[in-house]
């Protein structure tokens, strides 16, 4: 069984992966910047993760068809609920795939229509942040890709007035939104339909507000206990921002994907409910 004791153990253990000529999905290719070149804050390594995934090609949809992508649903309804203790205050996140749509224009694409996936994250039973998040499936491979967030965030503690989110009265923090298309940002791979290890891919391309998470996939074949049941044939994928100034391996966020499923482990949060129900316990 993997814990969350065994996370860290799991990342030191790995060998290093070569990932420079991997595809992933569509024919990828992989953009390429000397170090003379590079943003503030932004890795060395960053040449080594995919940036351009051929969405032209791709016919996309919102839809999660019978399961299309076995580590990341757009089935409407489908929640997670995941909780856990950091710095000693208690953390509950909830995922909901809604019934809702966004429409996402890029150029060279065209308009998108993505599935909305709302996040709430409570912290010790303050609402802190609720964010939509914009996804759309390539139907060729079953890639599944970033197009966006639109975030509130209050640290004193999020109330819905009139169907918008206020902080103490006043408008919410929106630090981190974005949206392929806009301002230079791109969509990025959530979850690739085919799971290759050692891929390397960006999973947001908006350097204006510091989105540029990259994933890393790491593991397979995992088998994972929380309190919402044993996973078998799990995988693991490390998140980096070079925004932030975390560009190792060892220094990024765990995540661990089940098969069925979707997420099951996040650093020190982990699942406790999944399916369609949760958001009424």
């Amino acid at each position: 069984m993997v814990s969350k004791k065994m996370l860290r153990a799991a990342i030191s253990g790995l060998g290093v992966v070569f990932a420079v000529s991997i595809c992933i999905g569509l024919t990828s290719g992989i953009a390429i910047a000397g170090d003379d070149s590079q943003k503030e804050g932004q890795c060395r390594n960053d040449w080594q993760f995919t940036t351009e995934f051929y969405l032209q090609d791709c016919s996309c949809v919102n839809d999660d068809s019978a399961g299309a992508n076995r580590y990341f649903s757009l089935q409407p309804g489908y929640q997670l609920v995941l909780e856990g203790e950091e710095d000693g205050e208690e953390i509950r996140a909830l995922i909901i795939v809604t019934d809702d749509v966004e429409e996402i224009t890029v150029q060279g694409i065209g308009t998108i229509l993505t599935r909305v996936v709302e996040e709430w994250e409570w912290i010790d039973d303050v609402l802190v942040e609720v964010s939509k998040n914009f996804f759309a499936r390539c139907e060729q491979t079953n890639d599944i890709y970033y197009f966006g967030e639109d975030v509130d965030i209050c640290e004193a503690g999020l109330e819905l007035i009139g169907g918008i989110f206020l902080c103490e009265g006043d408008e919410p923090d929106h630090e981190g939104a974005w949206r392929a298309g806009e301002n230079g940002a791109k969509a990025g791979l959530i979850m690739p339909g085919t799971f290759l290890l050692g891929s390397r891919y960006f999973q947001e391309i908006a350097w204006d507000v510091g989105a540029v998470d990259r994933g890393e996939n790491v593991e397979m074949g995992l088998t994972v206990e929380t309190e919402a049941g044993v996973f078998e044939n799990c995988v693991m994928v490390i998140d980096t921002n070079p925004a932030d100034g975390i560009c190792k391996r060892k220094d990024g966020d765990v995540k661990i994907y089940c098969p069925g499923v979707g997420l099951v482990m996040d650093e020190e949060l982990e699942l406790v409910c999944y399916g369609t129900e949760c958001d009424e316990e």
